[in-house]
């Protein structure tokens, strides 16, 4: 292990916000039982949250952020993880509350660590990382959850929102390959191409689902990934059909939810939260095994922008303002 390594820190001091790239020494590194050279980390919106002024999320400075990475073991003193390991880790409020990936070493809970598929790369590991994670929980439940386990019948049409983001655009992927019919809501026309290409059948415009929702509008779709929140997702529970699956994990447009009990008392609509963070070490490693199959990385690469640790303190403002598409990852070896 080098004796000095790249990382970004944030600090804080008063009203005083900084993020620096500075060389630091191992014994920085506070957290686990398990150091890792990190090869990949991603650039997540939550990341650009918590680069911005650690909102609300980070509790001690200073900090490394970077809520993901992959990459292989240095040390271990964790019975499951030994040198030479290639592993993935989101969540577990890693970057937030733990030193996260924004570093060329991490050390972290071996508990939190998954170990990397043989069919994937540690680089395709992070043009997923926690966006294509979540992508896989949420497409898996708007469609498997409904047509396996409750019983219900063949999810065919779909709509997924914020689909030029990496958490929507995985998901349109993935959906396609389950055989969805996948309409994809997005607020740059420009994009509609690009969100074809990746299995869209349609696409339409955010400004469509922005009105005030009616209680039930006509049912147009047998499941939903909602990305976004606010009146978005209350115009998509309105428009789901009997039985529907409207699988929500993020808020980028809202927190807020104005809705009434209509589209689940009438209809039996399902609003089924998602949350990557806690998400257990077994159902991780089921859906990273599963990513090989309805990954199409060829393509999904074409929309991936590789990126070095210093240049993401430029991207994550424009990420926050919207003006950013596809995934962004931080190659740490460069």
């Amino acid at each position: 292990m080098s004796d000095q390594f790249k990382a970004l820190i944030l600090n804080q001091d008063g009203e005083s916000f900084t993020r620096e790239i500075k060389s630091i020494e191992k014994n920085f590194l506070k957290h686990g039982d398990v150091t890792v050279k990190v090869e990949y980390s991603g650039l997540n919106y939550k990341d650009a949250l918590i680069l911005k002024n650690g909102a609300r999320l980070v509790k001690e400075f200073p900090h490394i952020p970077g809520i993901d990475f992959s990459g292989v073991v240095e040390e271990s003193n964790h019975d499951n993880f030994k040198p030479g390991d290639e592993i993935i880790l989101t969540g577990w409020r890693v970057g937030e509350i733990y030193f996260g990936g924004y570093s060329q070493y991490a050390k972290v809970n071996g508990d939190f660590l998954v170990k990397k598929p043989k069919g994937l790369s540690l680089k395709q590991s992070m043009i997923m990382g926690t966006a294509g994670f979540t992508a896989l929980q949420c497409s898996l439940t708007t469609k498997t959850t409904r047509e396996e386990l409750l019983l219900g019948q063949k999810v065919q049409n779909v709509i997924v929102s914020g689909a030029s983001g990496g958490v929507g655009s995985i998901s349109v992927m993935v959906l396609n390959k389950l055989g969805c019919d996948v309409t994809a809501v997005t607020g740059k026309d420009s994009n509609a191409d690009y969100l074809k290409s990746i299995g869209a059948k349609s696409v339409i415009n955010t400004k469509e689902l922005t009105k005030d929702a009616r209680p039930l509008d006509k049912g147009l779709w047998d499941g939903a990934v909602d990305t976004v929140g606010g009146k978005v997702l209350e115009n998509i529970l309105s428009q789901t059909k009997d039985g529907g699956i409207v699988a929500a994990c993020g808020n980028t447009a809202d927190i807020k939810l104005n809705t009434t009990v209509m589209p689940f008392i009438i209809r039996g609509v399902k609003l089924w939260g998602i949350n990557s963070v806690t998400a257990s070490i077994k159902r991780r490693q089921f859906l990273w095994n599963e990513a090989e199959k309805l990954i199409d990385f060829e393509i999904l690469e074409k929309s991936i922008k590789e990126i070095n640790l210093d240049e993401v303190i430029n991207i994550y403002p424009k990420m926050l303002k919207g003006e950013t598409s596809g995934r962004y990852i931080i190659n740490l070896k460069k």
